[in-house]
């Protein structure tokens, strides 16, 4: 089994900044692909972007390029998401996902280890 365990989140003022952790433990070499989705107040959970531990490649989902980065710490298994230029419609119940997936990363399906969940709130 892989634990996911977040960190982060909270309220911020439009273009504004938050950084969310997930730190994995566990079966780790379980954990190919980590990352991100979200799941907007009565929409549906979305991707919003992930790595791949073995290449470093990182994917995004169009809405968040060029304002989200992923980075990682190999070390502490640790994934993170920085997040600039905060939107309202960023809002959102914010989910580390982990698993042996490849691409494409649209449907949360495929991930079976989930962290609990983290809110981000942007007010306007």
């Amino acid at each position: 089994q892989v634990q996911l365990a977040e960190s982060g989140g909270g309220l911020v003022q439009a273009g504004g900044s938050l950084r969310l952790s997930c730190a994995a433990s566990g079966r780790t070499f379980s954990t190919a692909t980590m990352g991100w989705f979200r799941q907007p107040p009565g929409q549906e959970r979305e991707f919003v972007g992930v790595i791949r531990w073995s290449t470093g490649t990182i994917y995004y989902a169009d809405s968040v390029k060029g304002r989200f980065t992923i980075s990682r710490d190999n070390a502490k298994n640790t994934v993170f998401l920085q997040m600039n230029s905060l939107k309202p419609e960023d809002t959102a119940v914010y989910y580390c996902a982990a698993g042996n997936v490849v691409p494409p990363y649209r449907s949360p399906t495929p991930f079976p280890y989930w962290g609990q969940g983290t809110q981000v709130t942007v007010s306007s």
